[in-house]
């Protein structure tokens, strides 16, 4: 388990807390101020100050190493000697010399055939390393490539924001989030569909297991202290609201794959500042007049502006942490670990808001809430031991 690895499930852990916090934050701005669309538009859309920022970084780190001729010329002195070393036949000193005077000392057989053997080699010596410096110069994508890939996947993440939120101004937050879990299903296919992904026993088990804790939530029973405020959380279900949730869900599984699939193994593909920046400057330039037939359509009310400044605050700050901020480290967590482990980690969003409710509003669950939400997380488990499952266990 490599360090990008560990530091994806870390900000797993932080994401999951900054969305449960900005998912309540939201609902809270939609009692008073009810526009999913202008709220999604600008936590998007505030995603482009990743551009400066990244190119500010870039230049900076170009500056650092024109100021520094020394160390680079000492790097390159090291790559030519460690060449060297690692293809023998390629170093022309007294190591060649001394090769050839030792395969004079053999007899003329012994000599013929280690030297065809030495020959035949040496084609194989050349052709890895030829393969080396493509992969390497194939690695990383051109600012150019990461605007374009930026521009392609940019609807979508607009798409499942959007349908997120509008889930929240319809239903409740525990909902939106049991709805939302559902996306690891989506990922888990979706990823084996596009090659991103493998299939294996242990993956099925791992989302199933998931899926039945989600499940058991939504069957789970909750009560407060105060009855009032659980019936109107109950009663804020909406039918449309679920839709939402649910479209959310499978649009995030495909906007996950498709960002391990751009950003490589490890993420070294691509900068993510950046993809996010271009994402953010899509939305701002071109998806603003979608609050037109959303609005004719009457799913979406009336644009209006926040009547007072405090409400500004709040919603411009939610966009900065609840979007900006924890986007950008959900986007790592994909591309640091796996898009199936980061989908299930998001899925832990739902204990944690049971620990939140007990602790903060005293409310109650019931054993088959409490033993679905146990059964998410041991999904998520599932899927970090998947590989080391199906070598053990020979699946």
């Amino acid at each position: 388990m490599s360090w990008r690895y560990r530091a994806g499930l870390f900000l797993i852990g932080a994401v999951v807390v900054i969305w449960v916090t900005s998912a309540e934050v939201t609902q809270g701005i939609f009692t008073d101020y009810k526009q999913p669309f202008a709220v999604t538009y600008l936590g998007a859309s505030l995603m482009v100050v990743y551009l400066p920022i990244a190119f500010i970084k870039d230049w900076l780190c170009n500056f650092l190493k024109r100021r520094s001729p020394k160390s680079g010329k000492n790097a390159e002195t090291l790559n030519e000697s460690s060449a060297g070393l690692n293809s023998p036949l390629k170093h022309i000193g007294g190591q060649k010399i001394f090769e050839l005077e030792h395969l004079g000392t053999l007899p003329r057989k012994d000599s013929e055939t280690d030297y065809s053997v030495y020959e035949e080699g040496r084609p194989l010596v050349s052709k890895h390393r030829d393969d080396t410096d493509v992969l390497k110069q194939d690695k990383s994508l051109t600012t150019r490539e990461i605007a374009i890939y930026g521009f392609y996947i940019a609807p979508i993440w607009f798409v499942t924001e959007y349908l997120s939120n509008a889930a929240l101004a319809r239903t409740s937050v525990a909902s939106t989030t049991v709805l939302s879990s559902t996306s690891g299903l989506f990922t888990l296919f979706i990823g084996a569909f596009l090659g991103q992904d493998s299939l294996n026993v242990a993956k099925v088990v791992a989302v199933f297991v998931s899926m039945a804790g989600v499940a058991m939530t939504t069957m789970g029973k909750t009560w407060a202290t105060d009855d009032s405020k659980l019936s109107s959380l109950s009663g804020k279900r909406s039918l449309v609201g679920d839709l939402f949730g649910l479209l959310s869900a499978i649009s995030y599984g495909l906007f996950t794959v498709l960002l391990k699939k751009f950003a490589g193994e490890e993420g070294e593909r691509v900068d993510v500042q950046k993809l996010f920046g271009y994402i953010g400057l899509f939305t701002l330039v071109a998806l603003w007049w979608l609050v037109w037939p959303l609005t004719a359509l009457g799913i979406e009310p009336k644009f209006t502006i926040p009547h007072s400044a405090k409400m500004d605050e709040v919603v411009i700050a939610n966009g900065f942490v609840g979007s900006v901020l924890s986007d950008y480290f959900w986007a790592l967590c994909v591309v640091w670990t796996t898009p199936l482990v980061a989908t299930l980690g998001m899925s832990l969003t739902i204990p944690l808001a049971m620990v939140a409710d007990m602790m903060i509003h005293g409310r109650h669950y019931s054993a088959i809430y409490i033993l679905g939400s146990a059964q998410v997380f041991a999904g998520f488990v599932i899927a970090n031991l998947s590989d080391w499952f199906s070598k053990k266990l020979g699946l």
